[in-house]
């Protein structure tokens, strides 16, 4: 009994330690204006809100894909993330991801904890150039970019993950995993940064190591009662998937012209490379699925489309526009059969995170590596189609280090987070839909209209000889 009431009160008690922790922190006046960019800030400032875009949209376009009975749950999961991790990255993690760096590694966590000095807008980074925006809009807008990554990982989890256990999750998973791994990346003094590794908005940092989240998350829950049955499970709404698809797509204009950290003509170069790419890789997997024999589908191109702008990502600044077609195009292709090989297999990614976001990210890397042009960004380098196949190599390193690293991590992750709290749902709460077993709420859309048309049927009433 005392450990069923730990376990339900230690989350409220530890936000409102927080926010009591957070009336001591001292005071530092404001930044002094004079030494940024109007015209940046402003750009910066509309980047982020896009950014933040993107996580109800990817609990749309989840939430359409799973079973009726699961829509609450999965789209809450991807939501959540917005409170959880802002909370921490507050209190911490903007500290581990790009406070004082401790060999290369991690950020010194005193950095900024609880954003200690962030808005005094210190113009920049150990060891890095200065800013034209406040640190504190740097934060905020690297804020976004945590809050989705997480929320990534619900679509290969989603249908049997109880939700305690998955906030859990979100604490260990920014903590262990994200932070370090912006650290590695963005941080000037990151080992990967000094290594010569590119990564534009997030390649590795948001989708390789979503994606290999997604592995070791569906390894460790095993697979749900429906996968070992065979059964199909239906969409609860394709229109949610094309919702989502759109404020997914609209967002990451901020997620990747905004990581030009300025109104300028990268960013330009960047919101033109994300647009390119996901319409070629939208197309080309509806395309690849009719070359295969299946009729093209609203679910084909939206998926092809997210795929694109996984794959872009890295690169959205480094490559040239019309390479972006070719990123794209081959990323859904390569995308397309990790999923119909994944479906061979035991293996129950609910909604394909690994073959989509971990797969279409290491792809975005390596092509980013091939076809990187310093014509396009002169702080980049030439790839391998321009003649550098150093960079490539590079590349390719750091791909495989973020793979290794994300998958392990969160695997132990995972494992530690079932032995402090059960990690899946029971037979009889994945029966009855985690909507009821986990929030005791339901999903109700259409089903009023179909009772209606029922009830007016039944009663011979006039509509009946419409209908």
């Amino acid at each position: 009994m005392g450990k069923i009431l730990v376990k339900q009160y230690a989350p409220f008690v530890i936000l409102m330690i927080f926010a009591i922790l957070a009336l001591f922190v001292p005071l530092l006046p404001n930044f002094d204006e004079g030494k940024y960019s109007g015209p940046d800030m402003a750009f910066i400032l509309i980047a982020a809100a896009l950014v933040f875009l993107m996580t109800p949209g990817l609990a749309f376009f989840y939430g359409g894909m799973v079973h009726r009975k699961n829509v609450l749950s999965t789209m809450i999961k991807s939501v959540v993330a917005a409170g959880v991790i802002t909370v921490l990255w507050t209190v911490v993690g903007f500290s581990l991801a790009f406070g004082d760096t401790i060999g290369g590694f991690i950020g010194n966590p005193s950095t900024f904890l609880f954003f200690k000095g962030v808005n005094s807008g210190a113009p920049h980074l150990q060891g890095g150039s200065d800013l034209t925006i406040p640190l504190s809009l740097f934060a905020v807008f690297q804020l976004m970019f945590a809050i989705i990554t997480p929320g990534l990982v619900v679509g290969a989890v989603a249908e049997r993950i109880r939700f305690t256990s998955y906030i859990l999750f979100i604490v260990l998973f920014a903590i262990f995993v994200y932070s370090p791994l912006a650290h590695w990346t963005w941080h000037p003094q990151g080992f990967l940064f000094k290594m010569g590794v590119l990564d534009f908005a997030g390649g590795t940092v948001v989708h390789i190591s979503a994606g290999m989240a997604a592995l070791a998350g569906a390894l460790v829950l095993k697979r749900r009662k429906s996968h070992l049955e065979h059964k199909e499970v239906p969409p609860a709404n394709i229109p949610y998937v094309l919702i989502g698809t759109g404020l997914l797509w609209f967002g990451w204009f901020g997620f990747n012209a905004g990581s030009a950290l300025g109104a300028n003509s990268l960013a330009v170069s960047a919101f033109l490379t994300t647009n390119t790419a996901a319409g070629a890789a939208g197309l080309s997997w509806m395309f690849f699925d009719v070359a295969r024999g299946k009729k093209p589908s609203v679910l084909g191109f939206c998926i092809g489309a997210v795929v694109g702008l996984v794959a872009i990502t890295p690169g959205a600044g480094f490559v040239s526009i019309p390479s972006s077609i070719f990123i794209g195009a081959i990323a859904a292709v390569v995308s397309n059969l990790v999923v119909s090989w994944k479906q061979k297999t035991s293996l129950d990614d609910t909604l394909d995170v690994f073959p989509c976001h971990g797969v279409g990210g290491i792809i975005g890397m390596l092509l980013t590596g091939v076809f990187a042009t310093k014509t396009v960004n002169a702080a980049g380098a030439d790839g391998l189609f321009y003649g550098n196949p150093a960079f490539f190599v590079t590349q390719l390193k750091g791909a495989v280090i973020v793979i290794i690293f994300s998958f392990v991590v969160s695997f132990v992750i995972f494992k530690l987070v079932n032995l402090i709290n059960p990690i899946r749902v029971s037979d009889e709460e994945e029966e009855i839909g985690l909507d009821a077993s986990q929030h005791d709420e339901k999903y109700s859309q259409g089903t009023l209209l179909v009772d209606e048309r029922a009830a007016y049927v039944a009663s011979n009433s006039p509509i009946q000889e419409a209908l």
